[in-house]
């Protein structure tokens, strides 16, 4: 009897974790369907289903959906009364990207029964910003709920909105950092800095010190996106959630996640690091003397090697949150005059 019951629980604890691992799984599936046409593109699915799979199930996706329509509701009736100063025949375009800066960025009035309310925007959350106590902390449902994010929900959050009004919008990548590229007719492409509302020259982001040439010529960072390159973010993201969720797994489920990144996206620098990260978990629990640990550790260097070759540097966190405030504080000096406001 007592052999029987601890067959039973052993079988509960494992039907669990298997349930579990069902939702990092689907949204594995989910994702990489999209990527193999199998499914429609959705950024707006492909995130929720990462931050559900977190959540194992419980994010209540219909409450942020429900958010998330408000907010292109709200970006539709902004384009609708507002009549913006821009003569460029993809006026259409450059609209919609204006009514999503104001919905993130802007303090916008509302008119409720002849009664004008002060729509607010979001701020940035000073508090964990790389999610290390804890991950939802970079969550577009964080985000949503609170009014706070930072540079990961918050240009997620306005790629969303984006495609849900039916406008283009590409993620770039700098230094532990997500921000917006557009490419307009009159001007070319320019940056939109959602962390503090303005529209910066590259050459704030060239100020972080950490944007190596050869990172700019390999595409690692500044580069503009394609849809596809952002849902290999997404995979990267939940690797992580993976990670975070079950600390002593055996490091497949990351590789999975980190190989399929890079096979829509080589030069993903987040994907190689966790790829690299996950084997060097890998040989640290092997005896240094096992072949497998000598093959692991040979492939761990040709990894390493291969990141810096690309032009990653790694930049500290506390050099990364000076950065980020330098453009506030140093605005005249960064901001993109070419885009008027």
């Amino acid at each position: 009897m007592k052999y029987f019951i601890i067959t039973l629980v052993l079988s509960i604890t494992n039907f669990a974790k298997a349930q579990q691992n069902k939702f990092y799984d689907d949204a594995f599936q989910t994702i990489n369907n999209m990527l193999a046409d199998k499914q429609a593109y959705s950024f707006k699915s492909a995130v929720l289903s990462v931050e559900d799979a977190y959540y194992q199930g419980k994010l209540d996706t219909v409450e942020v959906n429900r958010k998330i329509k408000f907010m292109a509701n709200f970006a539709k009736k902004i384009i609708a009364s507002r009549d913006l100063t821009y003569d460029g025949n993809d006026k259409v375009a450059v609209s919609k990207y204006a009514a999503i800066f104001s919905i993130i960025c802007q303090e916008t009035p509302i008119v409720i029964n002849k009664d004008t309310l002060h729509y607010k925007p979001f701020s940035y959350d000073f508090n964990d910003v790389f999610g290390h106590k804890e991950l939802t902390n970079l969550f577009v449902s964080k985000l949503v709920n609170t009014q706070k994010g930072n540079c990961n929900s918050l240009p997620y959050l306005y790629k969303i909105l984006a495609e849900e009004i039916g406008a283009d919008a590409s993620l770039a990548l700098a230094p532990n950092h997500i921000y917006i590229k557009h490419n307009i007719k009159s001007i070319g492409w320019y940056n939109t800095e959602l962390t503090s509302g303005v529209f910066p020259q590259d050459a704030w982001l060239m100020a972080s010190g950490f944007i190596h040439l050869d990172a700019i010529q390999n595409g690692v960072y500044m580069k503009a996106l394609t849809d596809r390159e952002s849902l290999a973010l997404c995979l990267v993201d939940l690797a992580n959630g993976y990670k975070r969720s079950f600390p002593e797994n055996d490091g497949s489920f990351a590789l999975k996640c980190a190989e399929r990144a890079l096979e829509v996206y080589p030069y993903l620098v987040t994907a190689l690091i966790l790829k690299a990260e996950t084997h060097k978990e890998q040989y640290q629990k092997l005896v240094a003397t096992e072949p497998k640990a000598k093959e692991l550790l040979s492939l761990l260097n040709k990894e390493y090697k291969h990141i810096h070759e690309i032009g990653y540097r790694n930049m500290p966190e506390g050099m990364y949150l000076e950065w980020l405030v330098s453009l506030k504080t140093e605005r005249k000096k960064y901001e993109d005059t070419r885009l008027s406001h």
